[in-house]
């Protein structure tokens, strides 16, 4: 059996951001390095930089995480970055472009994976391809 890595990073960017930690490392895959440009060019984590580990010689992202100011509520109230995966290897979801969900009536992205590559929801729009829908990011 594979790993699911985009699992694996959803699963990573929430658990450092609830428990406020600076960084985030994910092992570096061809999938991940496309989803975390797409994280960096819509605004929700600051920077990453490519790092190879020097056991194995595999190279890991080093994500920071972006930070607001007036961080006073409580850890369970209040969420700063929501990530949610739709397709997983057991079941597979698909949409064409006319269908692809609005996450907060376009504040969210939803992230596809099309014939061109992976991509938001309004790039894919502006294409007019559909895809399989990886994750929403609120």
């Amino acid at each position: 059996m594979g790993r699911d890595t985009i699992a694996d990073i959803i699963t990573s960017i929430r658990n450092a951001d609830m428990h406020r930690k600076g960084t985030v490392q994910i092992a570096s895959t061809n999938i991940t390095e496309n989803i975390v440009k797409i994280l960096l060019r819509e605004g929700f984590i600051e920077n990453v930089r490519k790092h190879q580990e020097n056991k194995n010689n595999k190279y890991v992202l080093v994500l920071t995480l972006r930070h607001r100011r007036n961080r006073k509520a409580p850890t369970r109230t209040r969420t700063i970055l929501n990530l949610k995966q739709i397709s997983r290897p057991g079941l597979r979801i698909y949409s064409n472009y006319q269908r692809i969900p609005r996450i907060l009536g376009g504040m969210g992205i939803v992230i596809l994976s099309t014939s061109r590559g992976i991509m938001t929801d309004r790039e894919a729009r502006l294409e007019g391809i559909g895809g399989e829908i990886l994750c929403y990011i609120w």
